[in-house]
């Protein structure tokens, strides 16, 4: 299910954990690493970076651009010089693509061919960003069709596996890719279903267990009642160990409410990571 990994670096603080996920990959998994660098076209559009068309228009000259343009296309080379010296240190096998264009596009492009994006949450400029989530992450994972990992600055070895559970179409996709990662990694997974009604939560898990009982995992049924996003927060940021938070998105029911919209960036900024992410 997972043969191949896309590592979209940038130089952030975030870029040595996606790194280590993808050596994580790698080992556990025998997928592919692929390194994406995005040199953002953006930074030279001048008509608007500089105001190229407003009230007081300002056109650097040509002789500015150019030398933007070689600053950043530098930067991004020896971002990934010094991630391939990591991986090769690491002995990890993979490619590495490096193009101009928008972020937001290119890996949504190239996770066409890649089976899991893993990213941070915040980018290059998270210093300024405050707690808020990046807006290259949420953009991805509200146009990407491929699941997206969404990683904190430190790698995190997960020893539990915990899915939210509604019944719903992408979180039975979320359900499906818990369980093989619960069977793959050989750890436990913790269902979690939010409903107000005792009757909901006993059917959707007993939809849940017969879909688990085949993959022959240890795994747990819970239901709990209350606020979803703010259920799953507190089982992500409580939990006895380390874990991996699987959710369905972009669908239209309670649960993926939790990650639509405002409650993304709650759900995301405040939830402990890894956070995977699956439509």
């Amino acid at each position: 299910m997972i043969k191949s990994v896309l590592l979209p670096i940038d130089g952030s603080p975030y870029t040595e954990a996606i790194l280590n996920y993808g050596e994580y990959f790698y080992k556990k998994f025998g997928a592919f690493v692929r390194l994406l660098s995005v040199v953002d076209i953006r930074l030279f559009d001048w008509s608007v970076a500089t105001s190229a068309d407003s009230f007081v228009p300002i056109l650097p000259s040509a002789e500015f651009q150019e030398e933007s343009q070689k600053i950043q296309d530098e930067k991004a080379q020896k971002v990934i010089e010094k991630a391939s010296q990591i991986l090769d240190k690491k002995k990890v096998a993979y490619e590495v693509i490096k193009i101009s264009g928008i972020p937001v596009d290119e890996i949504c492009q190239y996770a066409k061919t890649t089976d899991l994006v893993v990213m941070g949450t915040r980018g290059e400029y998270e210093r300024w960003s405050g707690k808020l989530l990046g807006a290259t992450a949420e953009a991805v994972t509200r146009q990407i069709a491929k699941p997206v990992m969404l990683v904190d600055k430190t790698f995190v070895d997960f020893k539990q596996i915990q899915c939210g559970y509604d019944g719903s179409i992408t979180a039975n996709h979320a359900l499906q890719m818990a369980a093989f990662f619960a069977k793959t990694l050989n750890l436990p997974l913790n269902v979690i279903a939010v409903f107000d009604s005792e009757d909901e939560a006993q059917a959707v898990l007993q939809e849940a267990e017969k879909y688990l009982v085949p993959y022959q995992i240890k795994f747990h049924l819970k239901h709990e009642k209350g606020n979803v996003e703010e259920v799953l927060i507190a089982e992500q940021n409580n939990a006895s160990v380390p874990s991996l938070m699987v959710i369905g998105g972009y669908g239209k029911s309670r649960l993926t409410e939790a990650i639509l919209g405002s409650t993304t960036v709650h759900v995301m900024r405040k939830a402990a990571k890894p956070i995977l992410l699956v439509k």
